[in-house]
């Protein structure tokens, strides 16, 4: 048995990465250990980064399992199998050598996160029955038609990401996607867009860039503009064809959308609180380094201004870090919180990249002394084994059960200042220089995911929407940029489809013009 799976077993651990050298020659000699699919608790496994050509059908013991990351391996078939673990909520296969992907999601209704890509993909299966699903990755494949993924099924799928492949069209029923918000179909063969593609409503970012596009206007805006222009030509100048979602049916949802918003403009509801998000300062940003594209990719912050912490709700708002961590962030698993004192930050520029683990330097938060990546990687690893051994228990408790999620990688992600100084290292700490005390009035608020962006922007709603209801008052939020190492701004929190909540008397949001 290898060792890595015989400490996983020995502690009942719910947990596995397997990855580096020693585990690839393994693998290349005798394959992967068998021992591993008698890890029937396990609800988080990862292989990376190995030359696995493939999955045996002792995967289906494995039905607890809720996160399945095999990217950058070489995997060229798809165990079929693999659509029998009914709890699954994250599917990683990117990095591989896949040309065909078998009919496996039928039966995967709690899928969350689909990613395949950068393989060889020239068709996807049809999904149907994936209500949950919300990020769906097929870019940098050789797909020749659009995934057969629009239908009003598919009530919660935000991010759509197909770039770099060989579609030559965007279907018509595009609009049957109720919640999307981000299209990546840049550098395919399309040569023009259906007027269907304005009916949607949420849709905040698209790129159609480097496509062969015959509108020589629509070109140039599409190279030049923002995704509202673009979507304003498309309205005006695409030819529309009717759907499923007629747009007489539109128009009435529309219609009465407004009626009922006359209705309750007359009653004028009373609001128990109120978030008033002010605008973005120009000074005061986060850069994001293409490093963390393959370690821990999304981040999203903001500011709260005018906190007033006593005693006990600075005590509960720890707490209740805690509680989104283990539930909206699933264990870690799918995002992670970070919280700073705003006025420790320095000049507000910050950079989101990666280091070396043993290039990482940082006292962590409530540490006496400063420490490398790796050195506290480590003695993590002991104190989380001794405290085990002394409570004699099988599992591990507090930080110490979140320390797979970096075993193994070449680079930890981190943020830090305009000094250099690291300030976080998700997912694990914060660094001791920014640290949030009784008397913090300015929240720096961080959450960053490997999954999607808006997962983030899941966790950051409801940790302000849970701030609000702690302090039982008004809360004044700034928003923060975060762009890419040209400048180029990848997203602003919170912006306009941010902190809709369904209940709308209770908060009111207030945004600044």
């Amino acid at each position: 048995m290898w060792p890595e799976i015989e400490l996983v077993k020995k502690e009942n651990r719910h947990e596995i990465v397997l990855t580096g050298t020693s585990v690839n020659d393994r693998i290349k000699e005798d394959g992967l250990d068998d021992s591993l699919f008698d890890l029937t608790s396990l609800n988080y496994l990862c292989i990376h980064g190995t030359s696995i050509t493939g999955f045996p059908d002792r995967v289906t013991n494995l039905t607890n399992l809720q996160i399945l990351s095999l990217h950058d391996n070489k995997i060229d078939t798809l165990n079929p199998l693999i659509g029998k673990l009914h709890k699954l909520k994250t599917l990683d296969l990117s990095g591989n050598q896949l040309t065909e992907i078998p009919d496996i999601f039928d039966k995967l209704e709690q899928i969350v996160t689909i990613n395949f890509s950068r393989n060889k993909i020239t068709k996807f299966p049809t999904l149907m029955n994936n209500k949950k699903l919300t990020e769906l990755n097929l870019s940098h494949n050789e797909l020749e038609e659009f995934p057969l993924v629009c239908n009003s099924e598919l009530t919660n799928l935000s991010e759509l990401k197909l770039g770099q492949n060989q579609i030559k069209s965007i279907p018509n029923e595009i609009n049957c996607l109720p919640a999307l918000k981000i299209l990546d179909v840049g550098s395919n063969k399309i040569t023009s867009l259906p007027g269907n593609l304005a009916d949607c409503g949420k849709l905040k970012e698209i790129n159609l860039k480097q496509n062969p596009i015959s509108d020589r206007r629509l070109l140039k805006l599409i190279d030049q503009c923002r995704t509202k222009q673009v979507l304003d030509y498309v309205k005006q100048h695409c030819p529309r064809v009717q759907t499923n979602i007629s747009t007489n049916q539109k128009k009435g949802k529309k219609n009465q959308r407004i009626s009922e918003s006359a209705d309750e403009t007359s009653t004028v509801p009373e609001y128990k609180y109120k978030i008033e998000i002010s605008h973005a300062k120009e000074d005061c940003l986060v850069t994001v380094s293409k490093k963390v594209e393959t370690v821990r990719k999304y981040i999203i912050c903001c500011v709260v201004q005018g906190v007033v912490f006593n005693e006990s709700t600075f005590k509960k708002f720890i707490q209740l870090q805690n509680k989104i961590h283990e539930n909206e962030c699933g264990k870690r698993n799918s995002a992670t919180i970070a919280t700073h004192d705003y006025n420790k930050l320095g000049d507000g520029q910050l950079t989101y990249t990666t280091m070396k683990p043993d290039e990482l330097k940082l006292k962590p938060l409530n540490r006496s002394r400063e420490m490398t990546g790796r050195e506290l990687f480590e003695k993590l690893q002991i104190e989380a084994e001794n405290f085990r051994k002394e409570k004699k228990r099988n599992t591990y408790s507090g930080i110490h059960r979140y320390l797979y999620l970096i075993e193994g990688k070449p680079e930890f992600p981190c943020l830090v200042n305009s000094k250099q100084e690291v300030i976080s290292f998700p997912p694990i700490t914060n660094a001791d220089i920014s640290k949030m005390e009784v008397s913090t009035t300015d929240l720096f608020l961080e959450v960053t995911s490997s999954e999607s962006l808006q997962i983030c922007k899941n966790v950051m709603d409801n940790l302000l929407r849970e701030m609000v209801l702690l302090f039982e008052a008004d809360l004044k939020v700034l928003q923060i940029r975060t762009v890419d190492e040209e400048g180029t701004m990848k997203n602003v929190y919170p912006s306009k489809t941010d902190l809709n909540f369904k209940d709308q008397k209770l908060i009111q949001v207030i945004r600044s013009n």
